[in-house]
């Protein structure tokens, strides 16, 4: 089992930066792939990045954060964040961590995590 705990988002203004954590607990074994989701109400959770916590520490960003957004990981912290720059309205939403315990991390589908945290508001205004 993995337990993840989210922390860090809150109110900023557009232009602003935010910066997401992500603790895990439990068994490395279910997170080869760790990654940011985002949703509002209404809309389908979406892929904001994902990073492979092995070699070679990939990471995948959606079109709409590429050069604004940045994830990476401390495996000694058993952390993963995210790192939101140039923040804009439409980037409001909740935000939430995962994992899976396939190193297959590129463009997956919300549904092949297995692990969720409670997730973390951000709003952009």
């Amino acid at each position: 089992q993995v337990q993840l705990v989210e922390s860090g988002g809150g109110l900023v203004q557009p232009v602003g930066s935010l910066s997401l954590s992500c603790a895990a607990s439990g068994a490395t074994a279910g997170r080869h792939c760790m990654a940011w989701f985002r949703q509002v109400p209404g809309k389908e959770r979406e892929t904001v990045a994902s990073i492979r916590t092995g070699y070679p520490f990939t990471s995948d960003y959606h079109a709409s954060v590429e050069g604004r957004f940045t994830i990476s990981q401390d495996n000694a912290k058993n952390a993963v964040y995210l790192q939101m720059d140039s923040l804009q309205p439409e980037d409001t939403a909740m935000y939430y961590c995962a994992a899976r315990d396939n190193w297959y991390c590129r463009r997956v589908h919300h549904h092949k995590f297995e692990y969720w945290g409670q997730g973390t508001q951000v709003t952009v205004s």
